[in-house]
């Protein structure tokens, strides 16, 4: 699973995913959006969490602004673009800035990458 979403998958079901949880995945990616099983997030944060800050990495943060970190960081705990908005007082619209440029700069695809970026570099604490 972790070399699929590191070449790029939007996604993650379980094989035993029931058919309306297949469709509503293939909705949710063709929407541009990512999705991992609820039932897998919980060991994908838990591995993440284990691993130390891959060194390669931490001069690629340093192209983001400590707003961008900080909104990485927002997305990491599971926090949508309204969210995110309300904690730090900003527009959504702005929130949604943000990520577009942390996503450009650290050249990931979607907010299921970013995550993933966000644990490998121990931001999520």
């Amino acid at each position: 699973m972790f070399q699929a979403l590191r070449a790029g998958a939007s996604g993650f079901l379980l094989k035993n995913a029931p058919p309306e949880e297949l469709v509503h995945a293939v909705h949710t990616i063709a929407a541009g959006n990512a999705l991992l099983a609820p039932s897998v997030t919980r060991r994908v944060i838990a591995d993440y969490a284990k691993r130390p800050p891959r060194p390669e990495n931490t001069a690629v943060l340093d192209r983001l602004t400590d707003r961008e970190t900080e909104v990485l960081r927002l997305i990491a705990t599971g926090m949508s673009n309204a969210e995110i908005a309300a904690a730090l007082f900003l527009g959504e619209g702005t929130v949604k800035t943000h990520v577009s440029h942390l996503l450009a700069k650290l050249d990931l695809r979607d907010r299921v990458q970013a995550v993933v970026f966000a644990y490998e570099n121990g931001l999520n604490k």
